[in-house]
C-alpha cells in the first residue's frame, strides 16, 4: 500500500476521466461525423469476425501499452501530433454503429475524433509519493471502467510523474476489436522517428526465408516434402482433436496461478521487468534455437520456480516440505493460450502511409487460437528447460492449428451469432491457465513525437485468465510484461525475479559448457 495523500490524488484524477454513463449519447456523436458531411457508405465498415468477438459479452478484450520516456512529456507537442497522424487511422476515427437492433450487425463509422475525449493530462504533483507504485495504480483503476463505445475506442495519459524507470509515462488504452497487438504496435510505432534521424521510421527486424536451394537430388526432396506434408496433417489432426477436447472437458490442473470463474472482470495490474536482450541472443545463438524458443523456455522455467514456491506455501505446516528440492504435484497440466497473426505483415512505411493518405495496407484482427503446453518440473540442467520448449515450437509450426481455429471461429461467429461465439472462445481459454505473447521491437531508439522513448510494455486483459505474460524487445533489451489478477498472483514481482533469475541460470549454463557461438548476421 501507497500513502493515504497519494491514493487519494489518485481517485481524484481517475474521477476526472469521463465514465460512459456522463458521455453524450450515440445520437449526438453520430452528428460529428467527418467535416460534420453526410454520412455515406464509404464511412461504414462492418466489424470483421474477431472484432465482434471481442465485443461478446464474455470476450471484451483491451489492450494497454505504457511507454516510457527519457524527458517529461510536452502534453502540446504530442496532441498536435497525434492529431497528424493517429486521428486520421480509420479505426482511430471510427466508432460502432449497430446497424440494426434485430440482427445485432455492427459497423464501424467515421467521426471527426474530439481531443477532450481521447487525450487525459492529469495535473500531478511533480513530488508525489511512491510514484512507481502511483504509476501502477493509475493504470489498474483504468481497467475497473470501460470506454465509451459511442466515440473511437481508444484513449491515452500523459502522466508527468517521474518514476525509477522513466522520466514520464504515457498509457494508451485501446479496445481489442480496433486491431490485434502486433498491428496497434506497429501503427505507434508508425508514430516514432528515429532518435538518431528525426525525420526516418524505425528498423523493425523481418523474418527472412530459409534458402530452399539444395544440393541434394530432387528425388530426396520429393521425399522430404512428401514426408513433410504427413507430419503436417497428422500434427494439425492431433492438435484439433486436443482443441475440441479442451473445449467440452479437457481442462488446465487448478494451480495457484488459476484464475476462477469471472476472473475477466476482476481489476488487473500490470508490472514489468527489463532483461538484457544480449543475454537471450546468446542463449538462441549458442544453441541454434529462436529468440521464440529461448522466452518460452525461460518462461518454463521461471514458471515452475515460481509453482514450486507456492506450493511450498501452501504445504509448509505438513511434512516440512520447505526442505524438499521440489514441491511440485506431479503431471500438472498447464497450458498458454497463443493468438498467432494470420495477417501479412504491414509494414511500418504502410502504417505511416494509412495515417497520411488512402493506403491499401490490409487492418484488423486475423488471428487463431494455440495451446501450447508448459512442462511445470524442476529439471536437472537449466538447458533442459529451453530444449523442451524448443521441441514443443517446433512441432507446433509444423501445424495448421491457428490456420483452422480462425476458420472454426469465423464459421461459428457467422452460424450462431458473436455473442455464442465469444462463450465458446471463452470456455475454450479459460480451460488454459494463462495466455502469451512475443513482439518484435525496432532496433534503435526512437522518439514518440520528440520525446526519446526508454521502454515499451504492452498488456492484455479482459480474457479469462490470471496471467497474461507478453515480452516486448527494443533495442537491446526484453521487457518482461505481465497482467496479473492480484487476488490470484499477489506477488507477481516475485514471479519476474524468477523470470530474470531463470534467464540468467540458462545464460551461465551456455556460457559454463563452452556453447557460445559468434552471432550471424
Amino acid at each position: 500500500m501507497y500513502h493515504k495523500k497519494t491514493q487519494a490524488l489518485l481517485k481524484s484524477e481517475i474521477n476526472t476521466i469521463k465514465k460512459p454513463q456522463d458521455m453524450e449519447p450515440e445520437t449526438k456523436v453520430a452528428a460529428t461525423s467527418r467535416h460534420d458531411e453526410p454520412i455515406t457508405n464509404e464511412d461504414r465498415l462492418t466489424l470483421s469476425p474477431a472484432s465482434r468477438l471481442f465485443h461478446s459479452p464474455q470476450f471484451n478484450c483491451y489492450i494497454v501499452i505504457v511507454m516510457g520516456f527519457q524527458t517529461g512529456i510536452n502534453a502540446e507537442v504530442v496532441k498536435a501530433g497525434l492529431k497528424e497522424t493517429l486521428y486520421h487511422h480509420p479505426r482511430f476515427s471510427s466508432k460502432l454503429e449497430n446497424k440494426d437492433s434485430k440482427g445485432g450487425k455492427k459497423r464501424w463509422i467515421r467521426v471527426s475524433v474530439n481531443e477532450e475525449d481521447h487525450v487525459f493530462v492529469p495535473n500531478l504533483d511533480s513530488n508525489i509519493d511512491h510514484p512507481d507504485q502511483f504509476v501502477e495504480d493509475y493504470i489498474s483503476n483504468l481497467t475497473t471502467a470501460p470506454l465509451d463505445l459511442s466515440k473511437p475506442l481508444w484513449e491515452v495519459h500523459l502522466l508527468n510523474v517521474k518514476t525509477s524507470y522513466a522520466e514520464a509515462v504515457a498509457v494508451f488504452r485501446l479496445h481489442h476489436s480496433m486491431g490485434d497487438g502486433a498491428s496497434l504496435m506497429s501503427l505507434l510505432l508508425a508514430c516514432t522517428r528515429k532518435t538518431s534521424d528525426p525525420d526516418a521510421l524505425p528498423t523493425v527486424p523481418t523474418k527472412t526465408r530459409a534458402d530452399s536451394s539444395s544440393n541434394s537430388s530432387w528425388f530426396w526432396w520429393f521425399i522430404l516434402a512428401i514426408w513433410s506434408g504427413i507430419t503436417l496433417i497428422w500434427n494439425t489432426l492431433v492438435d484439433m482433436v486436443l482443441f475440441i477436447a479442451t473445449l467440452v472437458f479437457w481442462q488446465d490442473t487448478k494451480t495457484p496461478i488459476k484464475g476462477a470463474p469471472g476472473v475477466e472482470l476482476t481489476a488487473k495490474r500490470f508490472v514489468h521487468r527489463t532483461v538484457s536482450l544480449d543475454h537471450i541472443k546468446q542463449v538462441k545463438n549458442a544453441m541454434g534455437m529462436t529468440i521464440n524458443d529461448v522466452v518460452f523456455g525461460v518462461t518454463q522455467a521461471g514458471l515452475s520456480q515460481y509453482l514450486n514456491r507456492r506450493y511450498a506455501g501452501q504445504n509448509e505446516k505438513y511434512e516440512g516440505s520447505k526442505q524438499k528440492r521440489s514441491n511440485l504435484p506431479k503431471n500438472i497440466r498447464l497450458r498458454a493460450n497463443v493468438l498467432a497473426n494470420l495477417r501479412p505483415t504491414v509494414g511500418i512505411q504502410a502504417l505511416a502511409d494509412m495515417m497520411a493518405k488512402t493506403s491499401k495496407a490490409r487492418w484488423g484482427n486475423r488471428f487463431g487460437y494455440i495451446l501450447i503446453p508448459f512442462t511445470i518440473a524442476l529439471q536437472d540442467g537449466p538447458l533442459d528447460y529451453v530444449r523442451q520448449a524448443k521441441a514443443v515450437i517446433d512441432r507446433k509450426k509444423h501445424s495448421l492449428e491457428a490456420f483452422c481455429t480462425y476458420l472454426i471461429a469465423n464459421v461459428l461467429i457467422k452460424i450462431i451469432g458473436a455473442k455464442a461465439a465469444g462463450s465458446i472462445a471463452h470456455r475454450v481459454i479459460s480451460h488454459s491457465t494463462l495466455s502469451f505473447s512475443n513482439l518484435v521491437g525496432p532496433l534503435e531508439e526512437i522518439s514518440f513525437y520528440g520525446h526519446p522513448i526508454t521502454f515499451m510494455a504492452p498488456y492484455v486483459y479482459g480474457h479469462p485468465h490470471a496471467l497474461h505474460m507478453h515480452f516486448q524487445s527494443y533495442v537491446e533489451k526484453m521487457t518482461i510484461c505481465l497482467t496479473i489478477d492480484p487476488d490470484v498472483i499477489p506477488d507477481p514481482n516475485k514471479l519476474l525475479d524468477d523470470l530474470e533469475e531463470s534467464l540468467k541460470l540458462i545464460c551461465d549454463a551456455v556460457l559454463d559448457r563452452g556453447l557460445t557461438k559468434e552471432e550471424v548476421v
